[in-house]
């Protein structure tokens, strides 16, 4: 299902309940979602399937492997039309690194950023030195943040 079930989630259940305490902005362009390793598929899934509510999504040492069809994601951003979100990626060339064919975390990402790329998605790919951890990704995450939303408002 590739995270449609956690973009329901996340659209139909928790959403509802925030808006009823916080006043949260109906434009989708001010809506960005993050997570890493499975968080940052699971992320990038709800962007993808829903960029009617989330624009922006940020990944962090994303499992775009053979975990929950993760590894499906490069195919589908070439195989359709192009959707009006911006992503973030981040990783490490000490992330995991299996040499099982679809688990291997680096040739992941790199797939993600080359199908993005490709698409002519407004991305950024950051490949640092860390491990599979939220270090580097930690570190950079205010500059993601301003280069998420650099045009905000616009």
């Amino acid at each position: 299902t590739l995270f449609r079930s956690y973009a329901r989630v996340i659209i139909e259940e928790l959403l509802p309940a925030l808006h009823k305490d916080y006043n949260i902005s109906p434009d989708p362009e001010s809506h960005g979602i993050m997570g890493a390793s499975s968080g940052g598929c699971a992320a990038f899934g709800v962007a993808w399937f829903r960029p009617d509510q989330f624009r922006k999504v940020i990944s962090h040492v994303g499992s775009f492997t053979d975990i929950r069809g993760g590894h499906r994601y490069p195919d589908l951003i070439r195989s359709a039309e192009p959707k009006p979100i911006r992503v973030f990626l981040q990783d490490g060339t000490n992330d995991n690194r299996s040499k099982r064919p679809g688990w291997n975390w680096v040739i992941g990402n790199a797939n993600m950023m080359v199908a993005l790329e490709s698409m002519d998605y407004d991305f950024k790919y950051v490949l640092g030195e860390g491990g599979h951890n939220g270090n580097h990704g930690g570190v950079i995450l205010p500059d993601t943040l301003r280069w998420l939303w650099r045009d905000y408002p616009k």
